[in-house]
């Protein structure tokens, strides 16, 4: 047998068009290869090559096949190359498996050979912690660079293109490969494959698998904004250990969203122990779970929780067209299963819609005794003992104007039953006529038989759901889906130039230190349009006295030292001053706290700023994250803060709609707009200050760790910043984090 060369194997299918990005063009050629070599082929039982080898055999991939072992001149029963040079035809796709210190030569051998991506099976790289794996890796990514191949991994299981019936995984358990709607990327190859079967077993083919591993070359966003251009796919789903540069990140997702195309992730790192998982499994350094959502929701993407939900989410974006509004509609058999889905529905912040008055005439007239017309629709005893009742109940349901999705209470059968078959396909067509989406919910978790797979796959104008909750999640997540803009504009620093210059200039002047102290802090946040309390720093008591009567009493002493960032913590604060008496004492108070201080921290002065009355304490702040970049906060403040946990998150830098809705999501916005009868309270100053922070943020680049401003004290008529603390990103302010 000679090895499998390759033949004109290829069908009509889409390619990247000639100005598509270089990017877009080399995943396309490691997906849709001429050849597949196999360097490192061995055939010990077991062995990751024999394994990948056989399931090109077994799904007929169609391309060339060469085995390269300089050892073998025969394997599996084909001729076995010692090197590229000796190959048939000039190598395209190269499988690297070889122990690790040979990878980084057979890179560069291959590129110079005329390949144009690589796969790289191999581990002992970067998710090992020794000094070895560590340079290997090193190494490896600058011969990946150099040589601009398309790599994915090392550390990775290989890929799967159904169209090409590429299957270069070293999972042997597959036994259906499906091309269809779905495309999935991930670091992990072992939730990647599970994710492809467990679709396959619910009908739903996957077009694209590739697990990237420790990510040396192409990245996940990288493989995400490819599916957005294949016209073939429909749904992405991505299992995210870490985001590595959060820029190429969000343009995928802008690629998606764009293209109509949800994007489905997995995010590791929801607890402190996901996010060292993650570390330690691809070196992936995971910021907080609450700012990725924050970031990520805005460009589209859809977050799940776990791999059930995964399941259940992409069934339904598959099935199911995201409809027109939020109106819901349900059908039932069951009192009870009725009142299931009122509860389950209604707990997720969504409503049945009241039918149409045509629609309720025809279901009363129709039904008669035993049945609740209403919605959800319990069509009662005549749909039980007569099936085209229950069809004609579920078509008015559909047809029903004042209804944008319609779901039906039911499982599919696990074993052939000529009834419920029948009306499945009567549904099904319906559907495909309708303007909305239809759904089966079964109520609980339903294993499918062999016969129920097959059946659910005849059946591609319905989503089937499978456990109730799961099910409502997936179809809000729908609902959302629908109500974004297929673009949203880019959102700029709006900074003035004379805000930036101060900028410049207080960072220069901060040198080493870990942060800011409270008046230089206070002093950059007014450059940036941030409302800030009348204030002076006094360095006598009797000058501190003056300033208090220049600003009008009552007022507030606070310790000014880059050296003391919690001054309450110290007895540092010290409120309401009505006399200059008071004023006195508390800077006399507050200076011999300071010198007790063991640390002996460098006093700069007392400051003595305005006492502002405020109806509600405000916390308005940024940080940056390690893995989403800037980010900004709003929520309820003051020294609550941490118990209430009342706050929301959003990208920086953003504009005045954006801050208008990132308060929206607060308790605290509430009531602002003026609660149970109290007056509203000054709105637009807490936007000012919300995209002043995100200028600030996004002007800063990553020089800026984090921006606390609490409280930040409103009422009807202002809203100011009464204390500020700028913690800056460097050597000094990580030592003193414990980084």
């Amino acid at each position: 047998m000679d090895a499998q060369a390759s033949t004109a194997h290829h069908a009509e299918q889409w390619s990247p068009s000639p100005d598509a990005s270089d990017l877009v063009k080399s995943i396309h050629a490691m997906l849709h290869p001429r050849n597949i070599v196999l360097v490192g082929a061995t055939d010990k039982p077991g062995n990751y090559a024999e394994r990948i080898w056989n399931n090109l055999i077994k799904y007929k991939y169609e391309g060339g096949l060469f085995p390269v072992n300089a050892k073998r001149e025969t394997i599996w029963g084909v001729p076995c190359y010692k090197d590229f040079a000796s190959l048939p035809e000039k190598p395209d796709h190269v499988l690297v498996l070889v122990p690790a210190r040979f990878a980084v030569q057979v890179i560069r051998d291959a590129a110079a050979a005329g390949a144009r991506s690589a796969t790289i099976v191999t581990s002992g790289f970067s998710e090992l912690q020794d000094e070895e794996s560590q340079r290997l890796a090193v190494e490896l990514k600058q011969a990946v660079k150099e040589t601009g191949l398309a790599v994915t991994g090392p550390n990775c299981l290989g890929n799967l293109s159904a169209g090409e019936k590429l299957f270069t995984n070293i999972d042997d358990r597959i036994v259906t490969m499906e091309a269809g709607p779905v495309a999935i990327v991930g670091q992990s190859g072992a939730i990647v494959m599970a994710i492809r079967q467990t679709l396959e077993d619910r009908g739903v083919g996957v077009g694209y698998m590739v697990t990237t591993g420790n990510e040396t070359g192409l990245e996940t966003p990288d493989l995400m904004a490819y599916f957005a251009a294949d016209p073939s796919i429909r749904v992405i789903v991505v299992y995210l250990e870490g985001v590595r540069n959060t820029k190429v990140f969000r343009e995928a997702c802008k690629a998606a969203r764009a293209a109509g195309k949800p994007v489905i992730a997995l995010k590791l790192g929801a607890s402190e122990g996901g996010r060292a998982a993650a570390m330690a499994h691809t070196g992936a350094l995971a910021g907080s779970i609450e700012t990725f959502d924050a970031i990520s929701t805005r460009e589209g993407v859809i977050r799940v929780r776990g791999l059930d939900e995964l399941i259940e989410t992409t069934e339904c974006f598959v099935h199911a067209d995201p409809p027109k509004g939020n109106r819901l509609a349900a059908v039932s058999l069951s009192g009870g299963k009725r009142g299931l889905l009122i509860d389950a529905f209604y707990s997720a912040g969504m409503n049945f819609a009241p039918l149409s008055a045509n629609a309720t005439a025809q279901l009363a007239q129709m039904l008669g005794p035993g049945s609740i017309v209403g919605n959800p629709l319990d069509a009662g005893f005549a749909a039980v003992v007569d099936p085209s009742v229950y069809m004609k109940s579920i078509k008015i349901m559909i047809d029903d104007p004042d209804t944008d999705i319609v779901i039906i209470d039911a499982e599919l059968p696990k074993a052939p039953h000529e009834l419920r078959e029948r009306n499945l396909r009567i549904v099904n067509e319906m559907a495909g006529d309708a303007n909305k989406p239809v759904v089966y919910i079964s109520a609980m978790s339903i294993g499918f038989t062999e016969f129920t797979k097959a059946l659910r796959k005849s059946l591609p104008n319905i989503a089937v759901m499978q456990g109730l909750d799961r099910a409502v999640g997936a179809i809000k997540s729908l609902i959302e889906y629908s109500s974004l803009r297929k673009e949203v504009p880019d959102i700029v620093s709006s900074s003035k130039a004379s805000a930036r210059a101060m900028l410049e200039k207080t960072l220069k002047a901060a040198g080493g230190a870990a942060a800011l102290d409270e008046v230089a802090s206070k002093k950059l946040l007014k450059a940036y349009g941030i409302p800030v309390s009348k204030e002076e720093i006094a360095q006598t008591a009797p000058e501190a006295v003056k300033i208090a009567k220049k600003i009008g009493f009552p007022v507030v002493a606070k310790v000014v030292s880059a050296d003391i960032l919690h001054k309450s913590d110290i007895g540092g604060v010290v409120l309401n001053l009505n006399s200059p008496a008071e004023v006195k004492k508390a800077f006399n108070d507050i200076t011999a706290r300071v010198k007790k201080i063991k640390s002996k921290p460098k006093l700069e002065g007392i400051l003595i700023a305005q006492q502002v009355k405020a109806d509600l304490e405000l916390v308005v702040g940024a940080s940056l994250d390690a893995e989403m970049g800037p980010v900004v906060l709003f929520g309820t403040g003051g020294v609550d803060i941490e118990l209430l946990k009342d706050v929301a998150l959003a990208g920086a830098p953003l504009d005045e709609a954006e801050a208008k809705q990132l308060i929206a999501k607060t308790k605290a916005g509430v009531k602002m707009k003026g609660y149970r009868g109290k007056p509203a309270l000054h709105e637009a100053s807490a936007v000012k200050a919300l995209v002043g922070l995100s200028n600030l943020m996004a002007d800063a680049d990553t020089r800026i760790a984090s921006i606390d401003v609490n409280p930040f004290l409103i009422n009807s008529k202002l809203g100011v910043a009464v204390d500020g603390l700028i913690v800056l990103n460097n050597a000094a302010a990580n030592k003193a984090a414990g980084h």
